[in-house]
């Protein structure tokens, strides 16, 4: 069996559970028609913050859980966390420019990578689920990147839509918050699994 590390598990259920806080923060602050500066703003963006600093250690854990037997899925695996990881570090910037205005007239994120960042880093941590839901056998069920998919899609239609696209995106991921991936035969992966 293939077996998800405990941290894998863990960033799987932290992750949503962060976003979802972000996301009812956002509303709340919302409320009086201006998102801006005050408690629910900080409180909720330390939240986000977090969200994709785990988001760009749970891309890196992926990569390891998918079956790189031959050069092109070990090229195609680690492309895939690179741009993954690159764009959770696109948001990490932003997030940081909204918590500390300092930050964001002193170092602005490059226009450039205003859209190719968040690309990446869908393009990349789908990837990487598609990846282990195409694998012989499956790593995880066709319906988790799908929903991974509908989550992000959920949020491109609108901000405030992140509460539900964190549900989403915890339905996604759930079958990674179990022990071992579905359907497999491997040798356990560790977390300093080698590949």
């Amino acid at each position: 069996m293939t077996s998800t590390t405990r941290t894998t598990r863990l960033l799987c259920f932290l992750v949503p559970l962060l976003l979802l806080l972000y996301g009812v923060l956002r509303l709340i602050d919302g409320m009086d028609g201006d998102h801006g500066p005050g408690v629910a703003w900080n409180l909720g963006h330390t939240f986000f913050l977090a969200a994709f600093l785990l988001f760009g250690a749970l891309v890196v854990m992926l990569r390891g859980l998918v079956p790189a037997d031959t050069v092109r899925t070990r090229t195609a695996s680690r492309a895939a966390m690179v741009a993954g990881v690159f764009g959770a570090g696109c948001f990490v910037w932003v997030i940081l420019g909204d918590l500390f205005p300092g930050f964001a007239e002193s170092l602005p994120l490059p226009g450039p990578l205003e859209l190719a960042g968040p690309m990446a880093f869908q393009l990349g941590m789908l990837a990487l689920l598609t990846m282990m839901a195409a694998a012989r056998p499956r790593r995880l069920p066709v319906w988790s990147p799908v929903l991974v998919f509908v989550s992000f899609a959920l949020i491109a239609v609108g901000l405030d839509l992140i509460p539900l696209a964190a549900v989403v995106l915890m339905a996604g991921l759930a079958p990674l918050t179990r022990g071992r991936t579905p359907g497999t035969t491997h040798t356990p992966v560790g977390e300093g699994a080698a590949r």
